[in-house]
């Protein structure tokens, strides 16, 4: 596989992380499909989720009214290997209420496994691990 086509597959799956956070953040469940494949299977403290259909239902639930968050991926790295791809990220995941500073904080460490779509790379198994938490 050409160099230009391993780095692009790259950048495109760890932008996978940017737009889980999008989502999160915007209270997007409904675009949950830009992010993972419709056969996915979410590990993360709260349970297990298998498939698209229930993750979005999860996202929708979990909704908080007047709480927000900021979430923050970082030390992305991703393992290429033809169409499917190992991720890893530590995530940071502010609380907060309108206008108001963040009362809680998490650190995460994300992984996943990404496969190529004709609608691009997904994620279709994903694990979430909670580090820490601290309450403000």
């Amino acid at each position: 596989m050409p160099v230009t086509t391993r780095t692009t597959d790259r950048a495109e799956i760890a932008g996978l992380f940017a737009r889980l956070a999008n989502l999160l953040d915007e209270h997007r469940p409904e675009d949950a499909a830009a992010v993972y494949h419709r056969d996915v299977v979410v590990h993360s403290p709260g349970g297990e989720l298998h498939g698209l259909d229930e993750v979005i239902a999860h996202l929708g639930r979990i909704q908080v009214e007047r709480e927000h968050t900021f979430h923050m991926h970082g030390d992305v790295l991703v393992h290429v290997d033809g169409d499917r791809a190992e991720a890893t990220a530590n995530q940071v995941v502010y609380f907060h209420r309108d206008g108001e500073p963040p009362y809680r904080t998490s650190g995460l460490r994300t992984t996943g496994t990404a496969v190529r779509t004709p609608a691009g790379w997904r994620f279709d198994d994903m694990r979430i691990k909670l580090a820490w938490t601290q309450e403000k």
